[in-house]
């Protein structure tokens, strides 16, 4: 009776945030199943283009990463009162709308390098680097973009609605980074084979356009580095110089998630069901990291949140919340995702049985959000020991990180599972 009563205080008093945040993650995994399915009609890509999922599940971190780390700071900004729907030089808002263009540029850049880089050193085929490049900044300044504009609009209504934020920003920045990325990416890799020359290099108007990109990367860097401003932070530049080195670092870690991905692609091909859900599945342990970040640094801000060696009573309530919201929507995802691939490819079908993906998703899923649970604790932790900002690495890193744990858990317990 006591553990009952104790339960339901705890749904209760935690009412809205699986309200929102449910909410929020089924939206978002709804949408990555959309974008799942994108992903299983663009095979032809997938095969023609080596390392085409090392690139395109980088990107996605990325955008999730960086724009991600916008919204916990906004988030963060309101709850401490400093927050003000304006545009002005100097503002919130502003300061961080210019340093997450400057960040997409810089990391898009990286990106086409390291990943081009990679892919060549583990022999994975040939692909000339300005096309991997190209793919990588025209697809990355189209999403971000249009991410940009998402994550003002979140602002701005959860201002104006007195929303808390934190529990919705993640994974919806998460879901939108996979629906738009996606499509971007392809579509620059569809302009490149409309360009490419007959001995298969890069087309003339592809380098062009690269270049004009990063020439544009070098000012945007020189305009935020340089600003001077009088009597105050230039938020944009102290953005800009923390975030860059730790979104490095995540870059590695999401081009090796793509890696496994990438050495997987023949067998994910094949049973469709599992190419449709990957998305979703990694967007969950990205989205779900993510809000349990958020809350834990607005928490340590606001003081609520005591750093310690181990998670205290504060921190074990949010566990469970994550794990609940975890078996509600990873189960969401084995379920639609089998409905979707049925209802799409009928010839293909699920190519196993409907239960064996459900077993696959949730066992995977617990195992993923276990994991997650302590690492947004101890990454919180270690920002506050090293007097950083929370928001601005702790997302970015556990994102990443959980980026590539779930895609690691995912084949993992797809082989151990179900061998193919």
């Amino acid at each position: 009776m006591v553990l009952a009563t104790g339960f339901k205080g705890f749904l209760l008093h935690n009412k809205s945030v699986f309200k929102m945040g449910l909410a929020a993650l089924v939206i978002a995994a709804t949408a990555d199943l959309v974008a799942g399915l994108f992903l299983g009609g663009m095979e032809e890509y997938i095969v023609m283009i080596p390392g085409m999922m090392v690139l395109v599940y980088s990107a996605i971190g990325m955008r999730g990463n960086i724009f991600g780390a916008t919204g916990s700071r906004l988030g963060t900004s309101m709850h401490m009162g400093t927050f003000e729907m304006s545009f002005k030089k100097g503002s919130v808002l502003r300061s961080n709308m210019e340093s997450s263009i400057a960040l997409t540029f810089v990391i898009s850049l990286a990106m086409g390098l390291m990943g081009w880089a990679v892919v060549g050193a583990m022999d994975m085929g040939s692909t000339d680097i300005w096309n991997f490049i190209f793919i990588s900044m025209f697809g990355g300044l189209l999403a971000g973009l249009v991410l940009l504009v998402f994550n003002v609009t979140i602002a701005r209504e959860g201002h104006k609605r007195d929303w808390d934020v934190d529990n919705i920003t993640a994974p919806l920045i998460a879901a939108a980074g996979d629906i738009v990325t996606m499509p971007m990416l392809f579509l620059s890799a569809m302009f490149i084979k409309g360009q490419e020359n007959s001995d298969g290099g890069a087309g003339t108007s592809v380098i062009v356009l690269t270049l004009v990109m990063i020439a544009f990367t070098a000012f945007i860097m020189f305009a935020v580095l340089r600003r001077r401003t009088v009597g105050r932070v230039n938020e944009a530049k102290r953005i800009l110089v923390q975030s860059t080195p730790v979104l490095l670092m995540c870059l590695l870690l999401d081009i090796f998630a793509g890696l496994v991905i990438e050495n997987e692609k023949g067998s994910l091909v094949s049973l469709t069901v599992l190419l449709i859900l990957m998305p979703a599945f990694l967007n969950e342990g990205n989205a779900l990291s993510g809000m349990l970040t958020s809350r834990l640094s607005s928490m340590l801000h606001l003081g609520t949140l005591k750093a310690g060696r181990f998670p205290g009573r504060e921190a074990d309530e949010n566990f469970a919340i994550t794990y609940i919201l975890a078996a509600a929507t990873f189960a969401f995802i084995g379920v639609i995702a089998s409905f979707a691939t049925v209802l799409v490819y009928p010839d293909i079908g699920l190519g196993m049985g409907f239960w064996m993906v459900m077993l696959i998703v949730l066992l995977a899923g617990m195992i993923t959000t276990t994991i997650l649970n302590f690492l947004s604790y101890y990454v919180a932790m270690a920002a506050v020991k090293f007097d950083l900002d929370p928001d601005d690495h702790s997302i970015p890193i556990t994102s990443s990180s959980m980026d590539l744990v779930s895609a690691l858990v995912l084949i993992g317990v797809i082989l151990a599972v179900a061998p193919i």
